[in-house]
């Protein structure tokens, strides 16, 4: 059972790990407002993912199959609050000199509700755990038990993976000091969380079909 698990993580890192909307905006207001203003925004991913795991091995995703005008409203719902987060990452305040500032707009951080609601409407998410949740066995004869082990693994790996990247996003802004480059940098940001989110629903399209 134990070397099955290990091959569940290998496959499950790369996946889950990937950059994608829920990754990306961590890194993102990371980089932006540092780790423990996005505390609350991080506890919201990883519950929101944990969630969408607990759909998959439920499998409730079939349902939300068969329902197109709901999986519209999804789309376009996450469509929407991303680029809000793309504003707001690419409008962060810069530099040490803006310190004061960055308390200042602590408010107007995404928070616990935000992170939640991006992480169930990412359609990138219902691929990867899908793909992973459905291709491995951990124990063949006791369905009960396999779907169990699964969740609990795949759990560790949203945890793991999420906090990662917010850590990613916090190191790389310490190497930014002048507010020019910082600026560019949080703009990049922003573009390549659009990006992923574009890229996320052209590419999934065929995952709820």
């Amino acid at each position: 059972m134990l070397s099955k698990i290990i091959l569940l993580l290998l496959a499950a890192f790369p996946l889950m790990g990937s950059p994608g909307p829920a990754t990306l905006s961590l890194a993102s207001l990371g980089a932006a407002f540092g780790f423990q203003c996005c505390l609350r925004y991080l506890l919201g991913i990883i519950i929101g993912t944990t969630a969408v795991l607990l759909i998959i091995a439920t499998g409730v995703t079939a349902l939300i199959s068969v329902q197109p005008v709901m999986l519209i409203v999804v789309q376009l719902v996450a469509a929407v609050y991303i680029i809000y987060l793309a504003w707001k990452i690419a409008s962060a305040p810069i530099g040490p000199s803006d310190r004061h500032a960055k308390g200042r707009a602590i408010a107007g951080i995404p928070t616990f509700l935000p992170g939640i609601i991006l992480a169930i409407t990412n359609p990138k998410a219902f691929a990867a755990i899908g793909a992973v949740y459905s291709g491995h066995i951990i124990i063949p004869a006791q369905a009960g038990w396999d779907g169990a082990i699964k969740v609990a693994v795949l759990a560790a790996v949203i945890a793991v993976v999420n906090m990662t990247w917010l850590a990613f996003g916090v190191t790389f802004s310490r190497f930014l000091t002048n507010p020019l480059i910082g600026r560019i940098i949080n703009i990049v940001f922003a573009v390549l969380l659009l990006c992923s989110v574009g890229l996320t629903l052209l590419g999934n399209q065929s995952f709820y079909r």
